[in-house]
């Protein structure tokens, strides 16, 4: 049965939940056995490449410090969470910003210690590459001045030598396994977030998933918590699992397959570097606002090793680059893979946020795919010149740039860290005054970012094209005929995966 589904003067001709045909609604009447009309416009359904599904349901259910202004406020949010809690289970928040509080610092245990001296705390800087630990936390973990720093990261001490708390890079993973997380999502609210996601536009998601380790180490197997709903979901979830062997990436692909029909595994997640923010990015030469510093390089042998078990097992690689210096060194290795014959779409550079103009080039010229998050520019505005210095920022999110190399840009959001609102995503890449204003995109280029770009990343067909999966969004306005703040305020009239409508509760689709 062929079902003709309408709004303005577009419309998709389905069938068994794919796509007919595309055109106007007076050409494709005919063919159509039964119809759906809808005030608005058609897009093809909208992918958000690289997103932390199981973070993000965290956010919306766990204690959140996104909207603190200073530490008495972080102090007063967390003892409320400790209140609730019974003995034994750590407080553990997201989202805190050291730009955005009148300290503009990071909590120390010390602070920590003050707010919530009974439990452990953890609190993750909203990047998920620093997190804050007090006093109770560093003793359920074993850490003390004695403890070395890991590799690929670092414990922050004072002047005896004695760890203050802060945590950066892979040294959270000493802490969070060793608490008991209060934001863990139960498996309701896992698939509440994920239909939130669709009440977004969202039809596909690249999913990272840990097994109890990488940036949201304290939620746990996150892989297991998307395989125990993966009959219930509503959208399309693409395994990106963070692993650390051989072993756990075969047992967690061995998890996913068959497991349900909308989740897929779908290769490797790495780490060359950290975050601009926790100036743990590896850099080229130091930051501007901390001379003595050039971040960390996370990428070992033993990771490049674990990327071609990725690529013999048919799966793609994606390495989180951050800094110039993490990029070129991913690129060097993806270079040497092209070479060697791997196919460049298998291949994904994560953020790709600064560039050198060489590196730049070889992203167009290689045909990898480089997967960027619009949202950063929001939340950066304020320091990121501050942090980079001018010729650096010249080099940072170079949309326009890239594009013009015919680079495959594949746009997501990196929830938790950014909200995940497509159209707001869309808005940034689109109206960027405050960072190169010469790298903002066409209202086009945003979309296909979004669209044929996050499809690309996640190893589907072109979105709305003859044959491929009837994935597509009813919008209320066209998002090729809007202003910025226009795109920010655009609604969803309905999502659809497969032909069929994904009923949503549009008051689940909100950030924290």
């Amino acid at each position: 049965m062929n079902t003709l589904f309408s709004a303005g003067e577009g419309a998709v001709l389905v069938a068994d939940g794919r796509v007919v045909a595309v055109g106007s609604p007076t050409h494709l009447a005919g063919n159509a056995d039964t119809r759906q009309h809808y005030d608005g416009v058609i897009i093809p359904g909208l992918r958000d490449a690289h997103i932390h599904p199981v973070g993000y349901a965290s956010a919306l259910v766990g204690t959140t410090l996104g909207d603190i202004g200073d530490l008495a406020e972080m102090t007063e949010v967390l003892r409320r969470a400790a209140t609730a809690l019974p003995d034994g289970t750590a407080v553990i928040a997201t989202r805190f910003d050291d730009a955005v509080v009148a300290e503009r610092r990071l909590p120390t245990r010390i602070d920590l210690d003050e707010a919530v001296p009974g439990k452990p705390v953890l609190v993750h800087r909203y990047c998920g590459h620093i997190a804050m630990a007090n006093t109770a936390a560093l003793t359920a973990a074993g850490i003390d001045a004695g403890t070395p720093d890991p590799r690929g990261g670092s414990l922050d001490r004072d002047a005896e030598g004695s760890p203050t708390g802060i945590l950066r890079e892979t040294a959270i993973d000493l802490v969070s396994p060793h608490l008991e997380a209060q934001i863990k999502p139960s498996p309701r609210q896992l698939i509440d977030a994920m239909y939130a996601l669709a009440g977004l536009g969202v039809t596909s998601i690249g999913a990272m998933l840990g097994l109890g380790n990488g940036p949201w180490a304290s939620l746990g197997d996150e892989v297991e918590a998307m395989v125990e709903i993966a009959d219930d979901l509503p959208v399309k979830v693409h395994a990106l699992v963070i692993a650390g062997t051989p072993d756990d990436l075969l047992h967690a692909r061995a998890r996913i397959d068959g497991a349900g029909p909308r989740l897929r595994w779908t290769g490797l997640k790495l780490f060359a570097d950290g975050s601009l923010g926790g100036h743990t990015a590896a850099m080229y030469a130091p930051f501007a606002d901390a001379p003595g510093a050039t971040g960390t390089m996370r990428l070992t042998d033993a990771d490049l090793d674990l990327a071609g078990t990725a690529l013999d097992m048919g799966g793609m690689v994606a390495i989180h680059a951050i800094g110039d210096r993490a990029n070129g060194k991913v690129l060097d290795h993806f270079e040497t893979l092209v070479a060697q014959g791997v196919e460049p779409h298998r291949l994904r550079l994560e953020h790709a946020s600064v560039l050198t103009a060489d590196d730049i080039r070889r992203i167009g010229a290689l045909g990898i795919i480089a997967s960027v998050q619009p949202a950063f520019i929001g939340s950066e505005t304020e320091w990121l010149g501050t942090r980079l210095g001018e010729d650096r920022l010249g080099l940072t999110y170079p949309f326009a740039s890239l594009l013009a190399t015919d680079a495959i840009l594949a746009a997501g959001s990196d929830s938790p860290v950014e909200s995940p609102d497509p159209f707001a995503g869309m808005a940034l890449a689109r109206d960027r005054a405050s960072i190169t204003p010469a790298e903002r995109v066409d209202p086009a280029a945003a979309l296909r970012m979004f669209t044929d770009g996050g499809a690309a990343a996640l190893g589907e067909s072109p979105p709305l094209t003859v044959g491929s999966p009837a994935d597509f969004v009813v919008v209320d306005r066209d998002p090729l005929q809007t202003t910025p703040d226009e795109l920010r305020a655009t609604v969803v009239v309905a999502t659809f995966v497969d032909g069929v409508e994904v009923a949503v509760d549009r008051a689940q689709s909100v950030w924290v």
